[in-house]
């Protein structure tokens, strides 16, 4: 299975979980990793599948009347929270290559009664944005699913306005893997394998032409996701929702990740980093 294809049927089994804010681990989730309570109640219960390793939105420095862009926005978690930020004068928009997950977001949307959000299926290497249109990009632990990371921060330079930033929650490598996970299609899919390291992110954001690039560990541990137990999540060591799977495919996936996280201690290898940067005035 190409990961593409892997990352899409995982993601899309876990549109159709039924994981919500109303489950109090998923809720845990994402607190541990900087939501506010306030801000889960203030959005759609749904938007948050407890698939987060930080909070964007709280280092974006958001002003009204901004546009702001989600790459991989999920169920649209981010969005929401953005969208309150800019305000009726401001756009929040998601993207997503997954149809199930961007079915969920529209749902959500309808349901919250949000105006000023806009949903649309691309990767994120190809946005469907024009050049300089943007004033802050967001995402949460995505860039790691992309293949090429490279053309990712050139998209990301190319669509934000001059003086334009970037402010990201991801996950990085800090030490090798071992190769039986950097090798597996499974862990990759499952955020681990396809990070790269901290230094290598930042030469990346340095090469793409971004200015006063920081990637910050920020020491949260990544063995939260265990609060949900059964939880499909990512780098979560137990990948099975607890709930009909889509394909057999789609099983084998989460049996396979639970076995390899089962005997390895992610935290020794990879961490949630703050990622920021800003495009220069004169670019």
């Amino acid at each position: 299975m190409k990961i593409e294809d892997a990352v899409k049927s995982k993601y899309g089994s876990v549109a159709g979980s039924g994981l919500s804010t109303d489950h109090q681990g998923v809720k845990a989730v994402a607190e541990a990793f900087g939501y506010t309570p306030e801000e889960l109640g203030s959005i759609p219960a749904e938007a948050n599948m407890g698939l987060s390793c930080g909070n964007p939105t709280a280092t974006a420095s958001i002003k009204e009347g901004e546009t702001v862009v989600d790459l991989g926005c999920g169920g649209g978690l981010d969005v929401f929270l953005a969208a309150k930020k800019v305000g009726p004068t401001g756009k929040a928009i998601g993207i997503d290559m997954t149809p199930e997950m961007l079915e969920l977001a529209r749902r959500n949307a309808e349901r919250s009664g949000a105006t000023n959000v806009e949903f649309h299926q691309a990767t994120i290497d190809n946005l469907p944005l024009t050049d300089n249109s943007v004033d802050c990009v967001i995402s949460n632990c995505v860039i790691n699913l992309a293949p090429d990371k490279q053309a990712v921060f050139a998209e990301i330079a190319r669509v934000l306005k001059p003086g334009g930033r970037l402010a990201v929650s991801d996950i990085a490598l800090k030490a090798e893997l071992p190769e039986e996970l950097g090798s597996d299609l499974m862990a990759y899919v499952g955020c681990i394998a396809g990070a790269i390291p901290i230094e290598e992110y930042t030469a990346g954001l340095v090469a793409a032409g971004f200015d006063a690039v920081q990637v910050v560990d920020t020491g949260s541990d990544l063995n939260a996701y265990a609060k949900v137990e059964n939880q499909s999540a990512c780098c979560s060591p137990s990948m099975d929702c607890g709930l009909p799977v889509v394909s057999e495919g789609d099983a084998g996936l989460h049996e396979r990740l639970k076995d390899l996280l089962a005997r390895y201690n992610v935290n020794d290898y990879a961490a949630s980093v703050k990622v920021y940067a800003l495009k220069p005035c004169g670019s």
